[in-house]
């Protein structure tokens, strides 16, 4: 039976989208096909949350495979998951390597098992660039030093240096009640403000602060006029669970 990339979980007040990858080696069909998810996603209102995964008892990336040429790709799974607009959530355990760690590098929250380990080696074990992002979006998680170390040296992270660094928010022995913790958390979030939180975080981290502010009071008069707003006040006065509806 051929192994199914995508799994789909409908969760309380909308839904919950889990990509669960096959582990081992990155092949181009796993990165087909999760462009394929996150695209058919993108513009879906009713996705809240993605979460990243691998199968239990697997590394999240051992690296690329023989057949994947990761430069072939016009649009890559990396820049796919990043234009989502539901929070991403990266469940990682083992090896976290190359294509793979790029990948986990788009997510908003990464939470890590004990085991995980972080690399981004290709430079010195392959020869080539990264071209999903790693060079960017590594740096801005670990800063400029220890994202320089790691390319140019392949020097790896364990899961409490990744802690430490901030690669990761968490690192817990029970990775799976982590993520649904998370889960059932960002489900109780009104969608358009976490929407839009992710866009003040990304889109301000290219900004001079002075222009960044303006973005962020741009967007939180974009967000007052919504009905998302307006029930979360209510439901605040009345004491009772928001019911947001995402608009």
């Amino acid at each position: 039976m051929r192994y199914r990339l995508v799994e789909v979980f409908e969760a309380r007040a909308g839904s919950v989208r889990t990509i669960v990858l096959p582990g081992g080696p990155f092949e181009a069909r796993v990165a087909d096909e999760l462009i394929d998810a996150a695209e058919s996603w993108r513009e879906d209102r009713d996705v809240r949350v993605v979460v990243l995964r691998s199968q239990p008892g697997t590394d999240f990336c051992a690296g690329p495979a023989a057949g994947l040429v990761p430069e072939r790709f016009p649009i890559d799974p990396a820049a796919a998951l990043a234009r989502l607009r539901a929070p991403v959530i990266a469940a990682i355990g083992g090896r976290c390597e190359s294509v793979g760690f790029e990948v986990a590098l788009t997510a908003d929250i990464r939470l890590a098992a004990p085991d995980a380990v972080f690399a981004l080696s290709d430079v010195v074990e392959r020869s080539r660039l990264p071209c999903w992002g790693g060079t960017q979006r590594l740096p801005r998680a670990v800063g400029t030093s220890a994202a320089t170390a790691m390319l140019l040296t392949a020097r790896r992270l364990d899961a409490p240096a990744a802690l430490a660094r901030g690669l990761v928010a968490s690192v817990d022995a029970d990775l799976d009640a982590a993520v649904e913790a998370t889960v059932q958390l960002l489900l109780g979030v009104g969608p358009l403000a976490a929407e839009l939180a992710k866009e003040a975080i990304v889109r301000g981290s290219e900004l001079p602060l002075r222009d960044g502010l303006r973005l962020e009071g741009d967007l939180n008069h974009l967000l007052q006029v919504t009905d998302d707003r307006a029930e979360g006040l209510a439901a605040f006065f009345a004491k009772r669970p928001p019911d947001f509806a995402g608009r």
